[in-house]
């Protein structure tokens, strides 16, 4: 059996579009039919299908193909533990064309930097969203979850469960909720409610 290069591409929102990578892939020699996608996961997450198909496609002698090392992996540990699993399983890794040596020291540098460049992203990304959600709740744009029911549904609800005419699930039918969120409510008033 002829070695084969397996491609692997990941976007870490469902609104990204995969088209550049798949095109990149292409261009590096994979054959779409070989190229595994991972939609809406971050690269910090290691448990992902996409990266589990790609890693078991691959045997002796193949080549595992990323466009950019950051769509591997975004911590240098994980993208190690990814390069050392592929070089036992006799697997080569390139990144962006150029395939990563694991015994040239040059070549392991390079794959560190990168690895370090990848993290550093991923922790000003985080930095970033933190920063933007502080700025959102302090100009009271960042609510949290909103309550199923308003003040007057609430103590409507409260009004028919005391008069005893209905149950639980014909109150989370009435009220178009979750017969769990009712349960919440009469539990909320029971723990509020003096002597309740």
């Amino acid at each position: 059996m002829s070695a084969i290069k397996v491609g692997y591409a990941r976007v870490s929102t469902n609104e990204q579009d995969l088209t550049a990578q798949r095109i990149g892939l292409t261009a590096l020699g994979v054959d779409p039919e070989n190229i595994y996608v991972d939609h809406g996961l971050t690269g910090s997450n290691r448990a992902r299908p996409g990266l589990r198909e790609a890693m078991a496609a691959t045997r002796r002698g193949d080549t595992l193909v990323v466009t950019k090392l950051d769509r591997l992996a975004r911590s240098l540990p994980d993208a190690r533990d990814i390069a050392d699993e592929l070089t036992t399983k006799g697997v080569a890794l390139s990144l962006g064309g150029s395939v990563y040596d694991p015994a040239d020291p040059v070549g392991r540098l390079l794959f560190n930097v990168l690895g370090m460049v990848a993290e550093f992203e991923a922790d000003l990304i985080r930095a970033r969203t933190r920063e933007g959600m502080a700025v959102a709740r302090a100009k009271g744009r960042l609510r949290g979850k909103q309550p199923k029911l308003s003040a007057s549904q609430r103590k409507h609800l409260f009004e028919l469960h005391d008069a005893g005419a209905h149950t639980q699930a014909e109150l989370a039918e009435l009220f178009r909720i979750s017969r769990t969120t009712v349960y919440r409510e009469l539990q909320r008033r029971a723990a509020t409610t003096p002597g309740g």
